[in-house]
């Protein structure tokens, strides 16, 4: 056990420094099950993501089932990026995360990011990669998020 009381090895949440450190090294985003619906969540964060001033070079949506969102292209799978993401953001059903990381590990990934209510520890053991269960943390950092009533 550790000082935190998290067992060695374990995942254990990033604190809100590291979540910082993240997204300031972060240069490319995938975002996994992105919509060009505007009632979804990965709509609002695909907005805000390119209205805000988060300075990622590359914001890349991945969804089998579209061509373009937001007048962007869209991939089909992560395999399919023009080069490997720093930040996975996922927005998937639980059952899919192990796929998904899988997905991420292959494509290079250093992060992946689920979103508020989406966990799975033996996902987050196999990938070995940092996990966060909260949306995007930029937005909350500077208050984006917050500011556009979405937070609460």
């Amino acid at each position: 056990m550790s000082s935190n009381g998290a067992t060695a090895g374990a995942w254990h949440p990033p604190s809100a420094r590291e979540r910082w450190e993240i997204i300031r090294t972060t240069k490319s985003v995938a975002m996994v099950g992105a919509s060009a619906n505007p009632a979804r969540p990965s709509y609002f964060v695909a907005t805000y993501l390119l209205s805000s001033s988060c300075s990622f070079e590359n914001l890349w949506f991945v969804n089998p089932a579209a061509d373009e969102i937001l007048g962007r292209p869209v991939y089909k799978s992560l395999a399919d990026l023009p080069g490997p993401p720093d930040l996975v953001d996922v927005f998937r059903k639980a059952a899919d995360l192990p796929e998904v990381a899988d997905e991420a590990i292959a494509a290079g990934a250093k992060t992946l990011w689920f979103q508020l209510g989406l966990w799975d520890e033996a996902t987050a053991q196999r990938a070995r990669l940092r996990h966060r269960r909260d949306q995007l943390p930029a937005g909350r950092l500077s208050g984006g998020l917050e500011r556009h009533g979405h937070d609460r």
